[in-house]
Formats: structure tokens, sequence, C-alpha cells
């Protein structure tokens, strides 16, 4: 408890403000900006060189991936983290059984392709891929229409093996 003898409260505030309470303002505004730099620096991004092998590992699973709605590759299992979450092209979630269970039945699909993707990675641990597919037949009302999405899929790194947490699907007009 504070003893503020002759001077009352006001006045041992005010010397607090006047000396200590400045210096620890600034001391707190330097410790602000050192966290502050070191969340910024750690979450520098960059657009991964046409020779990063993690970035063309990731492409070539993101490629199996868009393949696998034609036949079942086996790709899911590996690709995707257990915590995985998606919304698919009608704004439903949807998780890691549900893609194991879509893999394993029939597929009505073929033409199933890759079209595009570019990776950015945020630091050592997180890259987020913007890629486009397309697929005919993938609406079994329509077995003849080519159907194309384009999607955003984050890439967590854990216990030094990359997986897919989260994907965002959107069905687009084919060009």
């Amino acid at each position: 408890m504070w003893n503020f003898g002759k001077w009352g409260k006001g006045r041992a505030t005010r010397l607090y403000s006047e000396s200590g309470g400045t210096m620890r303002q600034r001391i707190l505004q330097l410790m602000c900006a050192v966290v502050l730099m070191t969340a910024a620096h750690a979450q520098q991004s960059h657009w991964a060189a046409p020779d990063d092998k993690t970035a063309k590992f990731m492409i070539d699973m993101e490629r199996k991936w868009a393949e696998g709605v034609c036949t079942n590759n086996g790709v899911i299992s590996e690709l995707l983290a257990d915590d995985f979450q998606g919304t698919s092209t009608r704004g439903e979630r949807y998780n890691k059984a549900d893609e194991l269970r879509d893999e394993k039945g029939p597929h009505s699909a073929h033409g199933c392709s890759l079209d595009d993707a570019k990776v950015r990675f945020f630091g050592e641990n997180v890259a987020i891929i913007y890629g486009s597919e397309h697929a005919i037949g993938k609406d079994k009302t329509h077995p003849d229409t080519k159907q194309c999405q384009v999607w955003t899929d984050t890439w967590l790194k854990r216990d030094g093996k990359w997986r897919i947490a989260a994907a965002q699907d959107n069905k687009v007009d084919c060009k």
C-alpha cells in the first residue's frame, strides 16, 4: 500500500508520472515496438520462385487433388491436415472425413485438371496457394458440362510436414 504522507495522493501521483511513469511508458512503448517489428518480420511474405522445391511439391499435390475428382488416386489422406476445414462451391463446410468419403465414392467426372496455382509463403510454416481447376461431368445432372472453379488453400507446416488446413472453393464461369 502506498504511504502518501504529507503530499497526499495527488502529489505522489504527479511525482510518479513526472519521473518513473514517463520512463515506464517509454519502456513499454519500446517493448511494444520490438514485439510488433518481430511479428512483422516473421510475417514477411514472398511468392515462390519457379524452382522452389516446396512450392513444386505443393502444386503437384494440388494437381493430384484436382485430378482426384475423376479417379480415386489416394491423395487426400496425405494432403489434408486432420483438422482440415473447407468451404465448398455451394457454401457448405466439409472436413477431411468428408473428402475421404468422396474420394472412395463413385466418380462420374472426366477431364479433371489443375489450370494454375501460385504459391505465396508467409514465414517458414504458412503458405497460401491461389489456383484454378476444371472438370467435365462433375455435376451428375449435366454430364457433358465443363465446370470451373477457383480456390484458395492454406498450407501449414507441422512436425516438418506440409498439409492443407483450410480451403475456400468458388465456382466460376469457364473461359
